[in-house]
């Protein structure tokens, strides 16, 4: 493992036997080192792997500046992350969640705290994620000393909830607003929904995914049932409102929509959770 770059005295950039850009971490791994000297391996804490060039370019120059234990901590959280939620993290999440704690640490530091304003909706709509931004706050104190506010917690969730689904931040938020919005309609239709349950996680879930198609997948082709639609009103009528009430919502708001099919999928998840409360 041969160095290419002294990030700093805890980081270097190094070409792996594959002749392959690494950034390795570790206390003080490129102090007194050269370009071309062999990394002391007794001293790595952490390899990094990214495909992407400009991707490692961004993250080589976010480590240069940050100090060991903010990198460290990332990186714990990270691996936490993974474990808890068993899911495939995007490597982005290395940059965008290191940055993120850097910018909140430094925020905290200089006494400038900002109110998350989906914090609730946050720690409703993604519990798993949450739970582990709280896990990370816990991790943040340890590491660095610093009581970040809870608020942070949620912050962290929606990064990891963006390296889950490979969404922007941005989109997120969006999604989130649309989630919430979307179960103030289906509340004022199926009121047992109000409470938390099982059923309500299972929705959640559903329509967590339908919102990624909606934003970020291309448009599903209309697969309409005429005969299912006569059905479902004739029977349902009253959840046959409550979805196409969310339909437009989504179409006046955000300018995107459910299709047919994503429609009828909807009104027989409520059918089946107003059947089980009956």
């Amino acid at each position: 493992m041969v160095i290419e770059r002294i990030i700093n005295n805890n980081v270097v950039s190094a070409l792996d036997e594959e002749g392959k850009e690494i950034v390795v971490m570790g206390s003080g791994i490129g102090f007194g080192k050269k370009k071309g000297q062999s990394c002391d391996e007794s001293r790595i804490d952490k390899i990094f792997r990214m495909e992407d060039e400009a991707a490692l370019g961004k993250f080589k120059e976010l480590l240069a500046g940050l100090p060991l234990e903010y990198i460290q901590v990332s990186n714990d959280i990270i691996s936490y992350a993974r474990k808890e939620l068993g899911v495939t993290l995007n490597q982005n999440v290395y940059i965008t969640l290191t940055d993120h704690i850097g910018f909140a640490l430094e925020r905290f530091h200089d006494g400038m705290n900002f109110t998350n304003a989906l914090h609730n909706e946050i720690r409703r709509f993604y519990p798993a994620e949450y739970s582990v931004g709280l896990h990370a706050l816990q991790l943040i104190k340890e590491k660095t000393g610093s009581a970040l506010p809870e608020d942070e917690a949620s912050a962290i969730a929606l990064h990891l909830v963006n390296a889950e689904l490979n969404l922007r931040v941005r989109d997120i938020w969006v999604m989130t607003e649309m989630l919430e919005k979307m179960m103030e309609v289906i509340v004022s239709y199926v009121p047992v929904l109000q409470e938390e349950s099982l059923e309500k996680d299972w929705l959640l879930s559903d329509l967590k995914f339908m919102m990624h198609r909606v934003l970020v997948l291309k448009p599903l082709k209309e697969k309409g049932d005429a005969r299912l639609q006569e059905y479902m009103e004739k029977n349902c009528s009253d959840l046959v409102e409550a979805v196409k009430s969310i339909s437009i919502l989504l179409q006046r708001e955000y300018g995107c929509r459910l299709t047919e099919e994503e429609q009828f999928y909807l009104v027989f998840i409520l059918k089946r959770i107003e059947n089980l409360y009956k």
